[in-house]
């Protein structure tokens, strides 16, 4: 096993979770942040940027799971280098965006 394909699994994994809450947010209508808006990452961008970054972001996670290598979801080390990726976006997402939707508690 090459630990690129690692590497690539985990960088997957995190392009595929910041995915989800831009195509889901866009696919509802909702602004929210992007890299396009003004400040990057803190001011909304509309809903059709968000959907369109949000594909943008699940195909480039196909490109680094399906076609880097020879993924196997069976794979312990596969899936653990895919998993963490997507926890560590989720919880950075989380901490980030969430100072901007009430989801962080003020420390």
């Amino acid at each position: 096993m090459d630990w690129l394909y690692l590497v690539s699994y985990f960088f997957g994994g995190a392009f595929l979770s910041n995915a989800v809450p831009h195509f889901a947010s866009g696919s509802m209508g909702r602004p929210f942040q992007s890299p396009f808006a003004r400040p990057p990452g803190e001011g909304l961008s509309t809903s059709t940027v968000n959907a369109a970054w949000g594909a943008l972001n699940l195909a480039v996670a196909y490109v680094l799971i399906c076609r880097v290598g020879a993924f196997d979801l069976r794979s312990t080390l596969d899936a653990v280098a895919l998993g963490l990726g997507f926890l560590l976006m989720g919880l950075f997402a989380a901490r980030h965006f969430g100072r901007f939707h009430g989801g962080n508690s003020p420390e």
